[in-house]
């Protein structure tokens, strides 16, 4: 029997975030602060993939990632897998879920906004129209594209 040669290699314990469409690993490394924990990281960019084509796949030694913070995912990749490994083998394997609302991760870019003066934690409603992937704030009530609301 062959024996598989993996691009990225195996963890003992952690988390693989796998099936991240190309080029976002990088920005989802940025926003979950993963390079902060202080154990090993291993990224894979623009792995074959045979559902997506291409792929990018972040591990991470040692470290587990909570439910709240695997569906926070699902605004940067919805179809990523959260696998949590142990002993090398996958004990659980999550599929995202948008979450409804989302705290302390997103500014909010209409520089009217009381949040961005006062001192609270920015709060955005999050809801899909046509497809896309819209933030609505709980302070000032507009609604904004993913993509146009900037990282806290």
């Amino acid at each position: 029997m062959e024996k598989k040669q993996y691009s990225v290699e195996a963890i003992e314990n952690g988390t693989v975030i796998d099936h991240i469409p190309a080029g976002k690993g990088l920005a989802i490394l940025r926003q979950f602060k993963l390079l902060h924990y202080g154990s090993a990281v291993t990224v894979g960019f623009n792995l074959p993939s045979k559902t997506q084509g291409s792929k990018d796949i972040i591990k991470i030694s040692g470290v587990t990632l909570d439910d709240a913070a695997a569906n926070r995912l699902a605004l940067f990749a919805p179809e990523a897998v959260v696998n949590t490994i142990d002993r090398f083998q996958v004990v659980d394997k999550r599929h995202l879920t948008m979450p409804d609302e989302i705290r302390a991760v997103f500014r909010c870019p209409n520089s009217n906004c009381a949040s961005l003066s006062e001192p609270v934690q920015s709060r955005f409603y999050v809801k899909k129209q046509h497809g896309q992937t819209r933030l609505k704030c709980h302070y000032c009530e507009k609604t904004f594209s993913r993509d146009s609301v900037t990282e806290a």
